[in-house]
């Protein structure tokens, strides 16, 4: 397979951007997801001055990286939320990113019940409108109590049908919202996936716990078959999100980099 293999910077929550990129690079990865999370992990953010974007895309030329995609996450089920989000679309053009990531509600949690999807239809294809003015691809994260599920999120991207829309299927997501093992739920929806967040599992369903890739429960060796059986072509972003208590300090995030590089290289890719 010869997919871009990247880092999330929001594995490094409660680090800096200069921190995240270093340590990302210093494991071997070319290419980077930055994130935009407003009050979470907002390494970059929509009013950024031209300047300090020339300054980020310099760090990133620095370590060697490529900024492939923004995870910013909104509710778009708001009117806050969305016009939040179509700032982030610009925030990724100026950038250069091709993708951006977002779920559907809340970033945490999401308990929310989305009694009307046609509202939430409604706001996509607004979204949609200018990620296309952008060419960039809007990739929707399995997350959350409405779309847990790569298969439940199918139907949705489905109705919308455009090449700028697809799935972000986060690996183990699914385990912790919608109690589904990957391997059986990917196959339901591989020809939507656009962009793959490969996290692992640990624990109970409901539990906080995504160590390093290769160190968790998750069967990657069968996901790979399926993805390269179907042809997967777009990018496997690596995120960790360890515990609830967090990682104790930064080399123990930057080790869990390293590792689950070395995993993915020597075992599956």
């Amino acid at each position: 397979m010869k997919n871009k293999l990247a880092v999330s910077t929001n594995t490094y929550h409660g680090f800096s951007l200069e921190q995240a990129l270093k340590g990302i690079a210093e494991a071997g990865y070319k290419y980077v997801e930055l994130t935009a999370v407003k009050d979470y992990t907002e390494h970059v953010n929509w009013q950024m001055t031209e300047k300090q974007i020339e300054e980020i895309q310099k760090k990133l030329k620095d370590y060697d990286l490529q900024a492939i995609a923004l995870s910013g996450h909104c509710n778009i089920m708001t009117d806050q939320g969305t016009e939040l989000f179509l700032k982030n679309i610009e925030l990724a053009a100026r950038i250069g990113c091709q993708h951006i990531v977002t779920a559907t509600g809340e970033v945490h949690g999401d308990k929310d019940e989305i009694e009307d999807e046609s509202i939430l239809i409604d706001r996509l294809k607004r979204l949609i409108a200018k990620c296309q003015d952008h060419e960039i691809t809007l990739v929707l994260e399995t997350h959350g109590n409405n779309y847990a599920t790569g298969s439940i999120l199918y139907e949705l991207v489905k109705k919308i049908d455009s090449k700028y829309l697809g799935i972000n299927y986060d690996t183990a997501n699914v385990i912790f919202y919608g109690n589904i093992r990957p391997e059986e739920d990917m196959p339901k929806c591989i020809d939507k996936i656009y962009y793959i967040h490969l996290k692992d599992k640990l624990g109970q369903e409901k539990e906080w716990n995504f160590p390093a890739i290769g160190k968790g429960y998750i069967d990657f060796a069968k996901i790979f078959n399926l993805l390269k059986g179907q042809n997967y072509q777009g990018p496997i972003s690596v995120e960790i999100e360890f515990t609830e208590d967090g990682p104790g300090c930064l080399s123990e995030v930057d080790q869990a980099v390293k590792d689950s590089y070395r995993y993915i290289v020597n075992n599956l890719i």
